[in-house]
């Protein structure tokens, strides 16, 4: 099978971020490398726990490369960099920004590519350019986000985003953990272009998402991003090891 950007599939498949079907991703969005190392090293055996997905307020403070370097001190689990969000500018700078990610070593990118078809495009390519993993988003969890809740997105946005990426090749896909009915949607849409969609879900636990009910929706490959609900907890171990048995 060959895509419309003529690369085959055997080679977006080396984009594939995890290696299970099905995992809990701690979503490191703490203030504090220590916060950061706590996540790491309490989870990092726990079989069911599939990556780490840093963002912003750390790579700020600390600097992206440092935090790669201190999770991979405690875990060979792949580092997923949500820039919170990416993919936002003009389409030249794609190209600068998945240098600089390729730089600091993560593993996969988070695209939100609410700028337009041709930033995209651009950045999509620019990332593939830099043998990153790509994860591409559409649909967010909070209020009025698209047009009919009071939002700036159209409705329809969301599902040419993903169309858009899975003719570049990308399976790899962000939906929101706290409205399976849209799962759903986006799975039917996608799995109607051929795609066997490997979908990511925050929105979760704290956001009023409940994981069985959203992993059905996604089907077989499915991660559950989850911030609050590990970080704020009491025992971080514990609790990651209880989400990861309702998956």
């Amino acid at each position: 099978m060959t895509l419309k950007s003529g690369r085959k599939e055997n080679e977006v498949k080396k984009m594939a971020t995890i290696k299970i079907d099905r995992s809990i991703i701690p979503a490191c969005d703490v203030a504090s490398m220590e916060k950061l190392l706590e996540i790491v090293r309490e989870t990092a055996d726990v079989e069911k726990v599939g990556a780490y997905k840093v963002g912003f307020e750390l790579a700020l403070r600390y600097g992206l490369k440092d935090l790669v370097k201190a999770v991979r001190e405690h875990s060979d689990k792949p580092v997923i960099y949500d820039h919170q969000k990416a993919g936002t500018d003009i389409p030249a700078t794609g190209k600068k920004f998945c240098e600089a990610c390729k730089e600091c070593e993560v593993d996969t990118v988070i695209f939100f590519p609410q700028a337009g078809p041709e930033t995209e495009k651009a950045w999509i390519e620019a990332a593939k350019d830099s043998s990153l993993g790509i994860i591409v988003g559409g649909e967010m969890t909070h209020k009025a986000y698209l047009e009919k809740e009071g939002g700036f997105i159209r409705d329809s946005a969301p599902k040419e985003m993903y169309s858009i990426a899975a003719e570049l090749g990308v399976n790899e896909f962000v939906v929101p953990g706290n409205r399976p009915d849209s799962i759903k949607s986006y799975r039917e849409l996608l799995e109607g272009k051929g795609i066997v969609p490997v979908f990511y879900s925050p929105g979760l636990v704290a956001q009023g998402g409940e994981i069985s009910e959203s992993g059905e929706a996604a089907g077989k490959k499915w991660h559950a991003i989850v911030g609050r609900g590990i970080y704020q907890a009491e025992n971080i171990k514990k609790a990651a090891i209880e989400l990861s048995e309702k998956l």
